[in-house]
C-alpha cells in the first residue's frame, strides 16, 4: 500500500488517510480529493490488490464526475485491502471496523463499489449514521439493485447518437465485467434493441454472435455462477472479450483493462466506459487515432452517484432515475459538442468542463 505517486495539484487531494485495525485485519485507504462543492461522495472498493495510487486516481475521477453532474458533493474514494468473497460474518466484522475508523471523518459519505453492496453500506450506516446506496428497508435507493449506473450508460449512448455514436437498436454489444454495472447495462441496452453478443467475468468469456439471452444470463449469474458456464453460448478465455467483433464495447470492471499492450486487439466502433479509469491515456489516444468514439467514464457512468446524491437528500427512486436521464443527456451533449467545436477528444473536453466547475466552486470556499 506504499505506492509512490505524485501528490497534489490545483484540485487536490485534500486528505489521504490510512485506516488499520489489527484485531480484524483491516487495512484500508481513504483519499478525499476535493471538497469545494460539498461533502465528498465516493464508493468503498474491496479487493486484495487495491493500492494507494489506484485509490487516488479513482478519487480524482469522483471529483470530476460529481462536478460534471453539477452535484453538491466533492470527490473521494476508499479501498479495503481484502478478498470480497470471504465468509459473510468475517466481511461484516471487517466493514464495521472500517466504518468505526471513519466515525470522525464527517466530510466523506461512503457508497458501494466493487466488492461492497447495499448490505455493506447498511453496516456502515449503522455504525456512523451516513452512507448511500442503502437497502430500501432503511430508506435507501439501492444503486446496484435498480441498476442506476447501467441505466445511465444506455441514456448516454442515446444522447451520443447525434454525435456519431451508433443507434442502440441492432448494435452488437460486448461487456467486459458482468457485475451490477454490466448486468444492468446489458439489460437496458437489450430493452432498447441492442444485441448482446459477448460478456465476461473474472472466470471467463461467453460469446454468441446471434445474441445472448440476457434475462436468463442475469438469472444464471445471480446464482453465483460464471458467465463462461452458461449453456447459451460459446465459452472462451476471459481476455477474449477484448477482441470480440462488435459495435459497442463496454468495460465495466477494473481500471486499465485496455492499455498500450492490447489496444490494437479491440474491434469496436464505440467504447462506453462503464468502469472508472478502464483505459489508459495512451490507449484512449490510440483509439481516437483509429476513429473510435470513446465516451469518458466520469461522464457516462455517473448514474450511480447521481442516484446517491438524490438519496442523500431524501429523494425517491423515480426522482433519481429522472435526474440521471436529465443530467446525462445534457452532459453528453455538452461534452461531445465541445469536443467537435474545439477539435479535441471527448476526454479532453470532459476534463475541461469538469475542472472549470470545480475551480468555480473553489472560489466560493474559505478553509479558515
Amino acid at each position: 500500500m506504499d505506492d509512490a505517486f505524485e501528490l497534489g495539484d490545483a484540485l487536490g487531494p485534500e486528505k489521504v488517510l490510512y485506516l488499520r485495525d489489527p484485531s480484524v485485519g483491516l487495512r484500508a485507504i481513504l483519499v478525499i480529493d476535493n471538497l469545494a462543492a460539498g461533502p465528498a461522495i465516493g464508493g468503498t472498493r474491496m479487493a486484495p490488490d487495491v493500492s494507494l495510487a489506484e485509490c487516488a486516481r479513482l478519487a480524482r475521477a469522483m471529483t470530476l464526475k460529481n462536478a460534471a453532474a453539477a452535484l453538491p458533493h466533492g470527490g473521494a474514494k476508499a479501498v479495503i485491502v481484502a478478498d470480497p468473497g470471504m465468509a459473510l460474518g468475517d466481511k461484516e466484522r471487517l466493514v464495521r471496523a472500517y466504518a468505526h475508523a471513519l466515525k470522525d471523518v464527517r466530510d466523506y459519505i461512503p457508497g458501494p463499489d466493487m466488492g461492497t453492496d447495499e448490505t455493506a453500506m447498511a453496516w456502515v450506516h449503522d455504525r456512523i449514521g451516513r452512507a448511500v446506496g442503502l437497502p430500501r428497508e432503511i430508506g435507501g435507493i439501492p444503486l446496484d439493485e435498480i441498476g442506476a449506473t447501467g441505466f445511465g450508460l444506455a441514456v448516454a449512448l442515446e444522447a451520443a447518437e447525434p454525435f456519431g455514436a451508433l443507434p442502440i437498436a441492432g448494435a452488437r454489444v460486448a461487456l467486459q465485467g458482468f457485475g451490477a454495472v454490466g448486468m444492468h447495462g446489458a439489460r437496458h441496452l437489450a430493452e432498447r434493441g441492442g444485441r448482446i453478443v459477448a460478456v465476461s467475468d473474472s472466470a471467463g468469456c461467453l460469446l454468441r454472435p446471434e445474441g445472448l439471452d440476457v434475462t436468463a444470463l442475469i438469472d444464471w449469474k445471480r446464482q453465483g455462477r460464471s458467465v463462461a458456464d452458461f449453456p447459451g453460448g460459446e465459452a472462451r478465455p476471459r481476455d477474449a472479450i477484448i477482441e470480440v467483433d462488435c459495435d459497442i464495447w463496454i468495460p465495466a470492471a477494473r481500471p486499465d483493462v485496455i492499455h498500450e499492450g492490447n489496444v490494437e486487439r479491440l474491434r469496436a466502433r464505440v467504447v462506453v466506459e462503464g468502469a472508472n479509469i478502464p483505459l489508459t491515456e495512451g490507449a484512449e489516444r490510440r483509439l481516437a487515432e483509429r476513429g473510435v468514439l470513446v465516451l469518458p467514464d466520469f461522464i457516462v457512468n455517473a448514474g450511480g452517484v447521481i442516484c446517491a446524491a438524490v438519496e442523500y437528500r431524501g429523494g425517491r427512486e423515480g426522482e433519481a432515475l429522472a435526474a440521471i436521464d436529465e443530467k446525462l443527456r445534457a452532459n453528453v451533449a455538452a461534452v461531445l459538442g465541445r469536443a467537435e467545436q474545439d477539435g479535441v477528444r471527448p476526454r479532453e473536453a470532459a476534463e475541461a468542463l469538469a475542472r472549470e466547475r470545480v475551480l468555480a466552486a473553489m472560489r466560493y470556499r474559505r478553509t479558515f
